[in-house]
């Protein structure tokens, strides 16, 4: 399969049953390449309801009749706007017929800002999602402190792992690298940095301090599995 980095959290998965999506924040995202217009996917994935990670799901899900899978109010939230979605929550797995969904705790929270309203909109509690397919496991922590559990993970075999450095409103660099440490993922990739002033940081470095278990993807760069 092959997985690419789009700049902040957005992933895609490609497998030999479908395109996967995960938090698809194309509009308004400075560093991803892709035009919200123009994608297509079967599936996509929702870690939370913060806008810069449900970002364009609407607009795509439905031109693409694309099953959105999400934490349970989210999706409800995504049904009321026309959506095909799929409800879950944290410690529940599905085997659909793309892969199977795990979602895991993550420590953050979870809305959808309306803006022309000055409303904010629940969404239930933020997750990870641990996806398998094809004899590959990927982790995608969603947006999230550091928490002991994370040792957990490293019972789960992982292939690839995309955790969050940008501190302020997730871990740093540093919270991140023992993440890593417990999770054990066999390559480590930096996400969420970079986007916005409040959360620069140097991806490269962080990398460094894993000792060759860690790549960072430049927006568009791919990893085969």
């Amino acid at each position: 399969m092959k997985v690419t980095f789009h700049g902040h959290s957005v992933v895609e998965i490609v497998t030999d049953k479908a395109k996967i999506l995960i938090d698809p924040f194309i509009t308004g995202n400075g560093q991803c390449k892709l035009d919200a217009n123009k994608v297509t996917c079967d599936v996509i994935l929702l870690t939370h309801g913060h806008n810069d990670h449900v970002g364009d799901t609407v607009d795509i899900a439905k031109r693409n009749n694309a099953l959105v899978v999400a934490p349970f109010e989210l999706a409800t939230y995504l049904e009321f706007k026309g959506v095909n979605a799929h409800p879950m929550a944290i410690g529940g797995g599905h085997e659909f017929d793309f892969g199977h969904v795990k979602l895991t705790q993550a420590f953050h929270g979870s809305s959808y800002t309306e803006e022309e309203n000055q409303q904010i909109i629940y969404t239930g509690m933020p997750s990870g999602i641990l996806f398998s397919v094809e004899g590959k496991t990927i982790y995608h922590a969603g947006d999230t402190g550091l928490f002991s559990d994370m040792k957990l993970l490293s019972d789960k075999s992982i292939d690839l792992a995309f955790l969050p450095i940008g501190d302020n409103f997730t871990m740093g660099p540093e919270d991140a690298a023992i993440a890593a440490k417990w999770i054990n993922a066999d390559v480590t990739v930096p996400i969420h940095y970079n986007t916005f002033p409040l959360i620069e940081q140097d991806g490269q470095a962080f990398v460094d301090r894993l000792k060759g278990e860690g790549k960072v993807l430049q927006s568009g760069d791919s990893i085969e599995l």
